[in-house]
């Protein structure tokens, strides 16, 4: 590996662009890449068998830094420590980070198990269901047309890496989950199948809805079945992350045959 390329201007025009990435919520849409901030991030994206396209290094942390980290990416770059502090988002910035060219022209995927987000809008609740669906072994995520930017950096970091394990398709309408050719399974707090009793389809398309209105009329037109989770202790809903932690994992009960 040759030795990096130090950076000492502000004004560098690879700078100016990662602080549009780090700190504007739609701005991979334009440029096509995202911004990795972060050990624990560039990590993830390495063990899915993804390269960066770019590496960037604070000063002080680039001879401590792990060489797989180093040698990841065909550009290398150091730059000052306050140069990397006003690149960051974080109130504590991160001494290194990757520029990953996000993947293009992906449509939806006919027959995988599917996580659907209608106009969900909290980026923490988004990385997490993200998270979750990673886990429990869906492969694609969808997200209908307001829901919150799906690379935007608050969900980057609350996926805390799911992103690169999954098939993520935005800003679609309703009559595209047609091409699906799941069982699509609406939630809901007040009405529908007990999800504790009910048999579920594996694979299947689980949608979860937006914060305050839920599943929107146009997305549960399309439902083949409604599901809601007890709730003996009498609360008025569930997080939906947190309702999406639950159905899922029955998914995946259901899928390796577990009770």
């Amino acid at each position: 590996m040759n030795e990096p390329a130090p950076i000492r201007s502000r004004d560098n025009p690879l700078l100016k662009r990662l602080r549009v990435l780090a700190q504007d919520n739609t701005a991979y849409r334009k440029q096509g890449q995202v911004w990795l901030e972060g050990d624990h991030l560039c990590r993830a994206l390495m063990a899915r068998q993804h390269l960066p396209s770019i590496a960037v290094f604070a000063e002080s942390a680039w001879a401590s830094a792990d060489p797989a980290l180093k040698h990841a990416a065909p550009k290398t770059h150091t730059v000052p420590d306050a140069l990397m502090a006003g690149i960051s988002g974080l109130e504590s910035p991160a001494g290194m980070g990757f520029v990953w060219d996000l993947p293009s022209d992906l449509g939806v995927k006919t027959g995988v198990p599917t996580v659907v987000l209608d106009r969900l809008q909290d980026a923490g609740n988004v990385g997490s269901i993200l998270r979750s669906a990673a886990a429990m072994g869906f492969a694609q995520v969808l997200a209908i047309k307001g829901t919150a930017a799906l690379w935007s950096p608050k969900v980057l970091r609350a996926g805390m890496g799911a992103h690169f394990a999954l098939r993520l398709v935005e800003g679609l309408a309703a009559e595209d989950l047609t091409t699906l050719n799941l069982p699509l399974l609406v939630t809901s707090s007040h009405e529908g199948e007990w999800l504790h009793e009910t048999c579920l389809p594996c694979p299947c398309a689980w949608v979860m809805g937006h914060e305050g209105q839920g599943v929107g009329d146009a997305v549960a037109a399309l439902a083949t079945r409604s599901v809601r989770i007890i709730q003996p202790g009498g609360e008025e809903s569930l997080n939906v992350a947190a309702a999406a932690a639950i159905c899922l994992h029955a998914s995946a009960c259901a899928a390796q045959g577990i009770a």
